[in-house]
């Protein structure tokens, strides 16, 4: 708004508003004196620009201007949340875990997950819940990777995780918070309808999309499906937090029932013609990647996971010569979604042909 006040544009200005008789050419004492406090002025016009651009919601509002319009509608940034799992013990029998054990991966960099219960080893094991020691989606790890158990607890042989940790999630980005706080203002929530129950969703840490299903059984229902912020199912601990929050704020007599979105894996096979030096254990890595990132941006968004992007997936891969017979699920289309459901990467199939 203020790009034409310019060092010498203000210059000109103040040097025509001048008395006549003053030597105002350049060099002068006039010009001289006059410059420094031009470059001034021009300056403080950028910085009104960036109130002005600061002052509303949108991409270009650095994060601290973001939480403080957020929070003018009752908007806040969510923490992060710790990674989730089971961590199985192996050892002596009757080897009591205490609460707080700490285990971590074996990576140069580790990564650590306390012990949320209790547990005895029986029968040579001990399976316990445990969380990441540190909330973010760095705790989110694949099956097998914690191997190491720190401190000094004594007839523990071996330690690892069977299934993966998830539902870790970083803090909210900026995006999401101006998406929460657009939902806000946008939609109006009022007396418990359909945008009241979204934002009472959306207000949980690790809740990454909800859909609202009103009279889903009848009058005075309400069902809200969930997803988490990697766009899967989330776990127990997300729910019983969203059934709490929204229990706590719904209207009298409205009963809610809050489910996790269904999983739906999508399975992929084809036949690929490889080019030279291409490994195919490398290209389906990079394939269930580049899938898992697409389908998380379909997540209850679109009912269709459309057949010719999955195509056009395969074909953008750069070690792929060629390929024929591409199916989704056993079928040469595309693959249909219920309106809870959301498609997850699953198994993939390459074979050489």
């Amino acid at each position: 708004m203020f790009e034409q006040e310019t060092k010498k544009a203000i210059l000109d200005r103040m040097l025509a508003a001048s008395p006549d008789s003053l030597d105002r050419r350049q060099g002068s004492v006039t010009f001289d004196l006059l410059s420094p406090v031009a470059i001034e002025l021009a300056q403080a016009y950028i910085q009104l620009d960036n109130v002005l651009r600061f002052g509303f919601a949108g991409s270009q509002q650095p994060s601290v201007f973001l939480d403080m319009r957020a929070a003018e509608v009752g908007v806040f940034r969510l923490e992060s949340v710790k990674a989730a799992g089971i961590v199985v013990f192996n050892g002596n029998e009757n080897v009591s875990i205490p609460v707080g054990t700490a285990v971590s991966t074996d990576e140069e960099t580790p990564i650590t997950f306390i012990t949320a219960e209790p547990g005895i080893i029986q029968q040579g094991k001990a399976a316990v819940k445990a969380y990441a020691a540190n909330g973010g989606a760095a705790g989110n790890i694949a099956a097998g990777r914690i191997k190491l158990m720190l401190g000094s607890l004594s007839g523990v042989v071996a330690v690892t995780n069977p299934e993966p940790f998830d539902n870790g999630t970083d803090t909210e980005s900026d995006e999401s918070l101006l998406n929460r706080y657009y939902d806000r203002v946008r939609r109006p929530a009022t007396s418990g309808n359909e945008w009241h129950y979204r934002q009472w969703a959306l207000e949980v840490a690790g809740v990454g999309d909800v859909k609202v299903f009103p009279v889903w059984a009848g009058n005075g229902t309400v069902k809200l499906t969930i997803l988490s912020k990697d766009k899967k199912a989330p776990d127990g601990d997300i729910i019983k937090r969203v059934s709490d929050a929204v229990d706590a704020r719904r209207p009298v007599g409205a009963s809610v029932t809050v489910w996790p979105a269904k999983e739906v894996p999508l399975r992929v096979s084809a036949a690929l013609k490889l080019a030279p030096g291409a490994e195919m254990d490398k290209i389906s890595a990079l394939f269930q990647l580049q899938l898992t990132e697409y389908l998380a941006e379909l997540a209850f968004r679109h009912d269709i996971v459309p057949y010719n992007r999955i195509f056009g997936l395969l074909l953008d891969i750069k070690e792929i010569a060629d390929f024929s017979d591409l199916r989704i699920n056993g079928v040469n289309g595309n693959l249909s979604l219920e309106a809870d459901e959301v498609a997850i990467a699953g198994a993939v199939n390459f074979v050489v042909s």
